[in-house]
């Protein structure tokens, strides 16, 4: 049974847009634990980003799983957390979400100039920029009826931090009042 207390935020986004920071940032504001959700992923989905090969629908499915799992678990133990996960289709949304009511997601929107820039400049990380493109054709934003909220990332990242947690606590405040 989760905990009425417990929250968890997931970070979302297409690789390159921020989501590392923001919510690393974020679990240190809150005192909350993290997990990086790319560190979830077997080694086989790894190597398949790595050689340039977009995962399929089966590679993710056991993958946000277990994601969804450690969330699970987080909120039987009424310990609130941030966890990273691209989360690009309603689908894998509603995977992550399922039995876990105090997900709530933070979309990190960033444009496709901006994504293709930073991927270029991105060092020692296993998702190469050629598959940036596979991500934003699967990316389906959040609808108006799924629990988040999306933040356009324009600006300094300090800037766009404060933006997302004022509007993490406005949606906190409306959901403690309904």
């Amino acid at each position: 049974m989760i905990e009425e207390s417990a929250r968890c935020v997931i970070v979302m986004g297409v690789s390159g847009s921020g989501k590392t920071t923001i919510a690393e940032d974020l679990a240190e504001l809150l005192g909350w634990t993290y997990a990086e959700g790319d560190d979830f992923h077997p080694q086989a989905n790894r190597d398949k980003m790595a050689s340039g090969t977009p995962l399929t629908d089966e590679d993710r499915w056991p993958w946000l799983r277990t994601i969804a799992d450690w969330i699970s678990a987080k909120g039987e133990s009424g310990e609130s957390a941030v966890v990273t996960c691209s989360a690009l289709r309603r689908a894998y949304r509603e995977v992550l979400e399922a039995g876990n009511p105090h997900v709530q997601f933070c979309h990190v929107a960033v444009s496709p100039i901006e994504l293709a820039s930073r991927m270029q400049e991105r060092e020692g990380h296993y998702m190469p920029a050629s598959l940036l493109q596979s991500q934003l054709d699967t990316l389906e934003p959040l609808g108006d009826d799924e629990p988040g909220i999306t933040v356009v990332a324009e600006g300094p990242p300090d800037r766009v931090f404060e933006q997302v947690v004022e509007e993490l606590r406005a949606s906190w405040t409306a959901t403690d009042q309904a």
